[in-house]
């Protein structure tokens, strides 16, 4: 019977412990207003959010150099990029993953990589995967837009850029484009969530 009971314990301590961890893991919902980051970029500045000037908000998608979903999008990054800066919200990429798990995504790799597509964006590195365990971004490309509100940068949009990573032509909704021209004509926006499709972030290993 003690030995039942102790098993017992055990699971709801076991139990307990995986809600608490699901509850911290959420991250940002819509309407949150996002925390400061300073990140290194690969040309060696320093990015934060409260740094960018004259900015109206960002647009932040959770990246990384290996993973085939975001080789997929990265010139629709750059589009975005393009289209968007200008208008005041700059597309940020901050790459989560622990190089000891996946070495393709080291910040050498990441100077490589931006180098090579000519990134007109940030490519930061969240070394410590802290930004993006508050963010509670799951995937790459994971895209937060956020919207400055007075000193507050609002999380507007969560989720996907487009419902087609295969193919940019046969896309047939533009999440991010739709949630920008929303956020721009000062609407609500219709869509503020999709579902994220695309790697799993290359968490940090616990020391045994």
């Amino acid at each position: 019977m003690k030995k039942l009971t102790g098993l017992f314990l055990f699971c709801a301590m076991v139990l307990a412990g995986n809600i608490a961890w699901a509850q911290d893991s959420q991250g940002y919902k819509i309407g949150d207003k996002a925390s400061d980051f300073k990140l290194l970029n690969v040309d060696g500045s320093w990015v934060s959010l409260n740094g960018l000037k004259d900015a109206k908000g960002a647009i932040v998608i959770f990246s990384c150099n290996t993973c085939p979903y975001v080789v997929a999008y990265e010139d629709r990054m750059i589009e975005l990029h393009n289209k968007y800066a200008a208008m005041g919200y700059p597309l940020i990429a901050i790459n989560s993953n622990d190089d000891k798990v996946s070495p393709g995504d080291s910040f050498d790799k990441m100077k490589e990589r931006a180098k090579e597509k000519k990134f007109p964006f940030a490519y930061v590195y969240d070394k410590t995967q802290e930004v993006i365990k508050a963010y509670g971004g799951t995937r790459t490309p994971h895209v937060y837009i956020l919207n400055k509100e007075g000193n507050d940068f609002v999380v507007k949009y969560i989720g996907a850029i487009d419902n087609n990573y295969q193919d940019a032509a046969a896309v047939t909704e533009r999440y991010v484009e739709n949630a920008m021209d929303d956020i721009m004509n000062g609407r609500k926006v219709a869509t503020q969530t999709t579902k994220a499709i695309g790697c799993t972030i290359k968490w940090t290993k616990k020391a045994e």
